[in-house]
């Protein structure tokens, strides 16, 4: 499923170990390599904690800025 807006495409080398987990990996994270590449990234994110703490930051700095534009 691909978000509606502008997409940004990077070019990334694997070894022949890592593509091999990569074609495994289809149908389970994605259709393509790119999919699969996509979804273990973001996941990567997630897992970290990194996905919701940009989120947080930024309905915490938009609730500021709004908070500014009332007074």
């Amino acid at each position: 499923m691909r978000a509606q807006g502008m997409t940004k495409k990077i070019q990334v080398s694997f070894s022949d170990r890592q593509m091999a987990l990569i074609q495994r990996l289809k149908g389970e994270f994605g259709a393509t390599d790119a999919d699969v590449v996509r979804g273990i990234v973001l996941a990567w994110l997630a897992e970290k904690s990194f996905i919701s703490t940009v989120v947080k930051q930024r309905i915490n700095s938009e609730a500021e800025k709004s908070a500014k534009d009332e007074s």
